[in-house]
């Protein structure tokens, strides 16, 4: 049975291809360094569409042909600020455009702007170097380091020196805690049970937030702020899993990249932090068949969170506490405690 890989490597070759959702400029070139937070490229997004009230923003007498009341034509182009629109008389009035859109044209009392969509900006998301131009969609890019993937990112990436500040897997992580000194700093705390150590975290500035878990109500508060916020573990009150922590306890005032985006199974792209060494690793297999021997953090209750090693792959289907049967492993927990777990609620740790 193929299962579910994270990556918490001390030193690995990684190759990531960074993708536009639509054609547009590449910025870099091959054999071009790039630190996380540099655009690689840069696409327009769809416009959007407004629309104004003429008879409300003019006031004009009534019957008046709104048609009229537009001095420049359906299909222009205009700039913020330029008169599209006004009233004669004694007591003119006029409309301006909003922003730099194209008029479109009026439908009922309503007049119908184009407006440009926002610039679409790529990220490199780590420190590593351009190896191939992909035209007009993006780059690829490589380096060798430290690698620890995670399961939830806010849609950020930061970059900034690692300050640890979790001295225990499941430790609470406050708002006292943090200070001015941390600011433009990576923080790697633990577990984080209150809003406002997030909002303390977003009014110091800090480049990156690295947290084991974190309560699920807080998802939509830390979507809004713009300090990349990263989970390694998921919601509730996991503690970190002993592999990431011993890794990131040991690499304190070392330069980190988070790229705290979404888990997309589609393009393969995930949450992952990056610590670039200056020494050669292999690339990690995307995917792995359990097998004794192998590595794995528990997914489910009552031992989420924790590693331990696959003792044998059971045949068939075993019958679980709850009555269920299905495809099982006999894991040896870090405690040398023997359990047995279902292979769906494991993710091999490579």
């Amino acid at each position: 049975m193929l299962a579910a890989t994270t990556h918490i490597l001390p030193l690995t070759h990684i190759r990531r291809a960074r993708l536009l959702p639509s054609a547009g400029s590449v910025l870099v070139k091959v054999g071009q360094s790039v630190t996380a937070v540099d655009v690689i490229a840069e696409a327009p997004q769809s416009q959007r569409h407004v629309f104004i009230n003429l008879r409300n923003a003019l006031r004009p007498p009534a019957g008046s042909n709104l048609l009229k009341l537009l001095v420049r034509e359906p299909g222009e182009n205009v700039q913020a600020g330029d008169v599209i629109a006004e009233t004669r008389g004694l007591f003119q009035r006029v409309l301006r455009a909003p922003s730099d859109c194209k008029i479109i044209g009026i439908s009922g009392e309503s007049l119908l702007l184009e407006m440009p969509g926002d610039l679409f900006q790529l990220q490199a998301g780590f420190n590593g170097q351009v190896v191939e131009i992909i035209p007009e969609r993006g780059a690829i890019l490589e380096n060798d380091g430290l690698l620890i993937q995670g399961v939830w990112g806010n849609g950020h990436t930061g970059l900034g020196i690692l300050h640890v500040m979790a001295n225990a897997p499941g430790e609470a992580f406050t708002a006292s805690q943090v200070d001015p000194t941390l600011r433009g700093a990576v923080v790697f705390a633990a577990c984080c049970n209150e809003e406002s150590a997030l909002q303390a975290a977003e009014e110091t500035a800090l480049h990156g937030l690295i947290l084991g878990s974190m309560p699920s109500n807080l998802i939509p508060f830390a979507q809004s702020l713009s300090v990349p916020i990263m989970l390694l573990e998921g919601f509730g009150s996991i503690p970190v899993n002993s592999k990431a922590f011993h890794l990131l306890s040991s690499s304190a005032e070392r330069e980190v990249s988070v790229h705290a985006v979404p888990w997309n199974a589609a393009n393969g792209e995930r949450p992952e932090l990056f610590i670039p060494l200056p020494a050669s690793g292999e690339i990690a297999s995307e995917v792995a068949e359990f097998a004794a021997g192998q590595t794995v953090r528990i997914l489910g209750s009552p031992y989420a969170g924790q590693i331990a090693t696959i003792e044998d792959v059971l045949p068939g289907s075993t019958q679980l506490a709850n009555g269920l049967r299905a495809p099982s492993a006999s894991l040896l927990l870090e405690n040398r405690q023997e359990v047995i777990v279902p292979l769906n609620n494991l993710d091999v740790l490579e």
